[in-house]
């Protein structure tokens, strides 16, 4: 696993915790200065952002990936409630594509999210790194 990947790991485990973007991002900054050297950022920071991508659907489902899921959920459970009822086997096909898109627009989202918020923690690690660089000259 290459320290690209061990970075958006974190993020997503960070992601699970009830708390605010920037409790996160602290929690992170300290995790990630373990995981890799202060040198080493930017450029994980730049493969990460050409990673991301910029088109509509991809930052409508980073913002709202349960909402995107939403339908999917629902044709699964239609289909699962009409073929137990109807006892038609085609309706399971339709419970089953559609949890599996539902689950598949979740993880996709999560993993945008978890990408995103890794770039945050690296900018504010940055931020941080330049204004103690100015503090030490200014002293």
């Amino acid at each position: 696993m290459n320290q690209a990947k061990k970075l958006i790991w974190t993020a997503e485990n960070e992601l699970t915790q009830y708390s605010t973007e920037a409790r996160k991002i602290e929690k992170l900054r300290r995790q990630f200065s373990f995981i890799v050297p202060y040198p080493e950022q930017k450029a994980i920071r730049k493969e990460i952002e050409v990673e991301l991508p910029k088109n509509f659907l991809a930052k409508l489902v980073e913002e709202n990936r349960q909402m995107v899921a939403l339908p999917f959920w629902g044709i699964g459970g239609l289909g699962l409630l009409f073929g137990i009822s109807s006892q038609e086997p085609l309706n399971f096909i339709a419970a089953a594509i559609g949890f599996y898109v539902a689950f598949q627009v979740q993880k996709w989202g999560w993993e945008l999210q978890a990408k995103r918020l890794v770039i945050k923690t690296l900018d504010a690690i940055e931020t941080s790194v330049k204004a103690s660089k100015k503090a030490t000259i200014a002293e």
